[in-house]
């Protein structure tokens, strides 16, 4: 049984729709872009990883940081509740991340069968993963 955890620093995004071009369909830039720098994360915290097997349980944290607009005492009260209306989507900053790590940190992201996903206020902006197989 295997159990990983890690973050990704920056501001958290979620999985673009394909686009259609001239050529065919492509995948968004800054999509591709994330996908990139989560690949980077995983393979540089765990070389040499064995892709997990079997079932997986999924948490991932998206953390935003606080608007500079926000006064001090509300910035207080917000921090660490759950955000309600900031973009992405969870399931779209969710689908991201487990198409990133195809391959990686497991076979596919189908052995995902639980799967939490959390928005809220932080002081720095990142997505923390944790994986853990069953």
């Amino acid at each position: 049984m295997s159990k990983v955890e890690f973050e990704i620093l920056g501001k958290p995004i979620g999985k673009g729709r394909p686009r259609l071009g001239k050529w065919g369909t492509y995948t968004p830039k800054a999509t591709a872009n994330y996908e990139t720098l989560v690949k980077f994360n995983f393979t540089n915290l765990f070389q040499n990883f064995e892709p997990m097997q079997g079932p997986i349980k999924a948490e991932i944290i998206a953390i935003f940081t606080i608007p500079k607009s926000y006064s001090k005492k509300k910035a207080t009260e917000i921090e660490k509740k759950p955000v309600y209306t900031k973009k992405p989507d969870c399931d779209n900053v969710a689908k991201i991340i487990l198409d990133s790590l195809n391959g990686l940190a497991y076979q596919d992201d189908s052995q995902v069968y639980n799967l939490k996903v959390i928005k809220r206020y932080g002081n720095q902006e990142k997505v923390i993963v944790k994986l853990e197989e069953v």
